[in-house]
């Protein structure tokens, strides 16, 4: 689920990007970000090369690393751009109970504005299963962080008591299963896939099982 705003990783990497003074080398890193940014979304991390990224930016290898040091620190550094940027369009408190789970259905509908941004994720966190990946710890600290906050929002909006969390947690999978996958398949063919009809559908449906008092059976 394409949606940093939610379920962020408590671990970053001990290393950070230098901090530019000037101005210029200030820009001069923010689009050595962009660049990175799309050419992982297209590539994935393992098949991106510096090289490319370096040449697309119209620097050397060595430019690339003067402000990122490593490869596996320009990847942490374009999750964390993510992280900002969605962080910002949340605001300032992130919502709870019914709330948060229709700023989930808010987030697919978002989504659908932004296709960069979800490829980036949907080959990243795809990718990120394999031996050693250097993202590897943030899609599972986040995945971590994202099924509390959404089993949190499932008990609250249906009043469930703790007793009942194994099935709101179940719930949470459930719903974050549904959008990581309508991510792909709309990627894939966009004009068959509605991300925010589908995973309201989802929601609405999960609740109704939960607590069918509060929000009726399916399909009653």
């Amino acid at each position: 689920m394409s949606d940093q705003s939610v379920g962020r990783p408590a671990r970053r990497a001990k290393a950070e990007p230098r901090t530019p003074r000037s101005p210029q080398a200030r820009r001069r890193q923010q689009d050595i970000l962009a660049i990175a940014m799309d050419t992982f979304a297209a590539r994935g991390y393992n098949n991106a090369s510096l090289a490319e990224i370096a040449e697309r930016a119209g620097v050397t290898q060595a430019g690339v690393l003067h402000y990122f040091r490593s490869k596996a620190l320009l990847l942490t550094s374009v999750l964390e751009l993510r992280d900002r940027t969605d962080i910002e369009q949340l605001g300032a408190e992130r919502p709870r109970g019914l709330a948060f789970l229709r700023h989930l259905v808010d987030t697919a509908r978002r989504n659908a504005e932004r296709e960069g941004i979800v490829r980036l994720y949907a080959v990243l966190s795809a990718e990120s299963v394999t031996d050693d990946h250097p993202a590897q710890p943030y899609f599972r600290d986040r995945y971590t962080g994202l099924r509390a906050f959404v089993t949190d929002a499932l008990i609250e909006a249906c009043g469930l008591p703790e007793t009942d969390r194994a099935r709101a947690h179940d719930a949470a999978n459930a719903i974050i299963a549904v959008m990581d996958g309508l991510q792909v398949q709309w990627l894939l063919d966009p004009g068959s896939v509605d991300m925010a009809a589908s995973t309201d559908l989802a929601v609405t449906s999960l609740l109704a099982a939960l607590a069918p008092d509060r929000f009726g059976r399916p399909g009653a």
